[in-house]
């Protein structure tokens, strides 16, 4: 076990009160998961502020407390560690609680807007097809191995990641490869953190409510390569304008990737159809089943930092092949008779949906009809909402906005902010349906033999969250459901 002394090193401390040689059994962050001899580490949330749980914490048996306002009434017995920053304190807390798992692992960090998901868990996939034994925190999952955890943020708070990092020690992983969210990068989830490269895959209009600005978001962004160690990789997108800002005051070594100018690692699209594309790599073609553009992006990402990490550039190339597509990432399925294909995706930005709409476009013959179902998140960035609609319009011959997540707004509410965005050009083309599942419902009912449905926004996500509570909801699940039945 550690003592207290044992577990604040680095930690910037404003005062101390109370015995620090004390040996701690656990740390938390939730007040209602203390036991005896705990530490509790109360943060203020935009939500809650859990110093107010300080009290009930030491009542369940907490020894110590790191608060950034000591409490008025303090017990004896107990230690109380101030600090100016309770999450920058858990971050180290954690690290030094778990004996630092990172710095004996290969930890891969990827962030960006779009890509992700994609890149860490093809990176998964990869390693593991090698025969590595490989840990991964995403957006969709926290897989040891062979094992599954389920994680509902982008990146998790810092003191799940040190202890998902320090099981994978334990299960002998060796290449870890986690997303890096701005949100997770601001609040300092990632501090502490020993990385051996980060990835950076592009920047568009995102996550505008939390950081003000793009400049801000950006920023948030630049941090992970900011804090890279001369030892680490630092792997840009050439084609992004900010990919040089993201090296600029990285002391690791500088590679970058790109499919439109010079770079270390280059690709070119050859063919592209909806079984999947060619691609020229580094002057090496490989067949993928993976499609679009963006795809290629994230492909020739995974290949550079594989190559980094030392695989055998021919081995490199065959794992690339057999890569299959990350669940609810241009996921598709084509109807038995109709042929109709029907496409799920992710895409919750304008960049993300402009980038699946022109992949479906350049495939696509033009003689089909491309329904479009979109709708926008609740309690998120407002000001992507009409840019959505209007790329929606401007890309598909039928549109039909709907429900996302709408969380605690009102959905109609969220629904005519998209429609403020539609181009008069544009506006007969569009309908309006409240509820998804029978905005899918009727986009099966509309199409027509070899038409292409575009279901837009949740992609892996196997819930819809309106007024706080999550029921069960599959987009894919419901559109193959619906042209099943449809499929006459």
């Amino acid at each position: 076990m550690n003592t207290i002394s044992d577990i604040l090193y680095r930690v910037p401390i404003l005062a101390v009160e109370g015995n620090t040689s004390q040996q701690i059994r656990n740390i938390h962050i939730d007040s209602t998961k203390v036991g005896l001899n705990d530490m509790f580490i109360a943060i203020k949330g935009t939500a809650t502020d859990a110093h107010q749980f300080i009290p009930s914490a030491i009542n369940q048996g907490a020894l110590a407390v790191v608060c950034e306002t000591l409490p008025e009434n303090r017990n004896t017995g107990v230690t109380y560690i101030q600090v100016e920053d309770s999450r920058l304190a858990a971050a180290y807390i954690a690290a030094n609680f778990y004996d630092h798992p990172s710095s004996k692992m290969k930890l891969i960090g990827i962030t960006g807007t779009n890509g992700k998901t994609t890149v860490s868990s093809l990176l998964f996939q990869l390693f593991k097809n090698a025969g590595f034994k490989v840990g991964l925190i995403s957006t969709v999952v926290i897989k040891v191995n062979d094992q599954d955890f389920q994680t509902k943020l982008t990146t998790p708070d810092s003191l799940t990641i040190n202890m998902y990092l320090d099981k994978m020690l334990n299960e002998g992983v060796e290449y870890v490869f986690m997303e890096a969210s701005s949100h997770g990068i601001v609040q300092h989830r990632t501090k502490g953190l020993h990385f051996a490269g980060a990835v950076f895959t592009n920047l568009s209009h995102d996550h505008l409510d939390y950081h003000k600005t793009f400049a801000d978001y950006r920023d948030a962004k630049k941090i992970l390569f900011d804090e890279l160690s001369k030892s680490a990789f630092a792997l840009t997108n050439q084609d992004d304008k900010n990919g040089e800002v993201m090296l600029q005051n990285t002391r690791a070594k500088k590679l970058t990737y790109s499919l439109k100018s010079h770079s270390d690692y280059t690709a070119k699209v050859l063919e592209n159809n909806f079984n999947g594309m060619l691609l020229k790599m580094n002057e090496t073609e490989v067949w993928s089943p993976l499609i679009g553009s963006f795809n290629a992006y994230n492909l020739l990402a995974v290949f550079a930092v594989a190559d980094a990490l030392g695989v055998d550039r021919l081995e490199n190339l065959r794992l690339i092949s057999e890569l299959k597509p990350v669940s609810g990432r241009f996921q598709h399925w084509i109807s038995d008779k109709q042929k109709i294909t029907a496409i799920v995706d992710y895409a919750h930005t304008p960049d993300a949906l402009e980038n699946v709409l022109s992949t479906i476009n350049a495939i696509r013959t033009k003689n089909e009809e491309l329904f479009t179902v979109v709708g926008c998140g609740g309690d998120r960035d407002a000001t992507k909402r009409p840019l959505m609609a209007r790329i929606a319009g401007q890309l598909s011959t039928q549109v039909i906005l709907t429900s996302d997540n709408p969380r605690t707004e009102n959905p109609d509410a969220i629904i005519q902010d998209m429609e403020k965005g539609i181009e008069p050009t544009d506006v007969k083309k569009v309908l309006t349906i409240t509820s998804r599942e029978q905005a899918i419902k009727t986009a099966c009912k509309m199409a027509k033999p070899q038409d292409i449905i575009l279901i837009a926004g949740k992609g892996h996500e196997t819930y819809q969250e309106i007024n706080g509570v999550r029921s069960d909801f599959d987009d894919f699940k419901k559109v193959k459901n619906y042209l099943k039945e449809f499929d006459k």
